[in-house]
C-alpha cells in the first residue's frame, strides 16, 4: 500500500485501494478467514486489515511485492513444525550469500 493514500477504516477501503493485480487474493483471504471464524469482526489494526476475536486472530497486508498473513506469535509457535521449512530457506539463503562472498 503505498503510504501517501488516505489511511483506510475498514478491510472493504483497504482492499479497495490495492493494486488491482492484488485484490482477488485480499479478498480471497478474507473469505477463508471469514469462513473459519464467522463471529470474527473485521478491523484496522497497524495499517492492516485484522480479524479479532476477543482478541487479534490474524492480520494480513499487501506490500510491493509480496502479501503477508500474520497468524500472530501464538499461530506461529503452534505451526512451528509446518514453518520449519521456512528456516530451511533462511540457511539455504544465508550460505549462498557466504559463497558469494568467497568468490
Amino acid at each position: 500500500m503505498q503510504a501517501d493514500r488516505k489511511k483506510p477504516k475498514t478491510i472493504d477501503e483497504y482492499i479497495a485501494a490495492a493494486p488491482k493485480d492484488v485484490r482477488g487474493v485480499l479478498a480471497k483471504i478474507r473469505t477463508t478467514v471469514r469462513r473459519a471464524a464467522p463471529d470474527a469482526e473485521e478491523t484496522i489494526q497497524y495499517q492492516m486489515p485484522t480479524f479479532t476475536l476477543q482478541g487479534a486472530l490474524v492480520h494480513f497486508a499487501a506490500h510491493t511485492s509480496h502479501i503477508g498473513f500474520y497468524p500472530t506469535a501464538s499461530g506461529i509457535e503452534k505451526f512451528q513444525k509446518e514453518l520449519s521449512r521456512v528456516k530451511f530457506r533462511v540457511g539455504e539463503n544465508v550460505e549462498r550469500a557466504a559463497a558469494k562472498k568467497r568468490r
